[in-house]
């Protein structure tokens, strides 16, 4: 009992370190998101959605709002963990990690859960600007906040293992340039795959990000381009498999040890 006493405190403590480290430079952290998305719904869902017309059964404006969301938690999760990993192998203190008595879960579950509080602290600011715009009537709140999490979840052990692998701090914002932005804006964020030929459905259902936001869609307005079952199911291969790999690369001390 003493032990998980223990773990709890590693746990709590490197949890809390990664929320005041966010919260303090919040200009950074958080207010680029809102921004952000305050230009998408005026270009996007004022000067270019009225034009647009419903989709899915929706005003664009009312479309686009889940996929936002999503955007924000996804770059946000990632971006954290990346970040302040690699800085603790930077600054050298993750060998202090490392070698204190607790497991490598614990030290995982306290970055990924940072990631996770950062993600859905910009996930909520992203969804009160929205109520600027539109009126959000929740489908599932069940679904909303299960896909919420886990997607959070999924994009946090990204970026852990991104900042497991990175040399440099140019290393962690390559994945997000180069891989997490375009699958984002392919994902079904600013339009449904039903208006795609065929061939760029079918490649389409290639992108992860495709499940998430449509599941995320589901939860909020209720309907979805792909089937809810098959994207938690994703989701959730995705969060193990990461899992077990950086649990993998802690143990071996890819990246860490010299």
């Amino acid at each position: 009992m003493n032990h998980y006493r223990h773990y709890w405190v590693a746990f709590s403590t490197l949890l809390v370190k990664e929320i005041v480290r966010f919260s303090r430079i919040w200009v950074q952290t958080v207010l680029p998101s809102a921004i952000s998305t305050i230009l998408y719904f005026v270009i996007f869902g004022r000067l270019i959605g009225e034009r647009i017309g419903p989709m899915g059964g929706f005003s664009y404006v009312d479309f686009i709002v889940p996929g936002l969301v999503l955007m924000g938690v996804i770059t946000n999760a990632y971006s954290n963990v990346a970040s302040s990993f690699y800085s603790s192998k930077f600054s050298r203190y993750v060998e202090e990690l490392l070698i204190a008595p607790v497991p490598n879960w614990v030290i995982l579950a306290g970055f990924v859960a940072g990631g996770v509080a950062r993600g859905l602290a910009v996930g909520i600011v992203v969804t009160l600007v929205a109520l600027g715009f539109t009126r959000i009537e929740i489908h599932s709140y069940g679904i909303t906040m299960l896909v919420f999490v886990l997607t959070a979840v999924l994009f946090a052990l990204g970026g852990f293992i991104n900042a497991i692998y990175a040399n440099s701090f140019d290393d962690i914002s390559i994945v997000p340039t180069f891989v997490l932005t375009p699958l984002t804006y392919l994902g079904g964020v600013f339009y449904s795959i039903d208006l795609l030929p065929t061939l760029w459905q079918d490649l389409s259902l290639a992108n992860p990000v495709l499940y998430m936001v449509n599941a995320f869609r589901f939860g909020l307005l209720g309907v979805s381009d792909i089937q809810v079952g098959v994207a938690f199911a994703l989701i959730l291969g995705f969060i193990v498999v990461l899992t077990f790999y950086s649990l993998h690369l802690l143990r071996r001390g890819i990246g860490i040890k010299t």
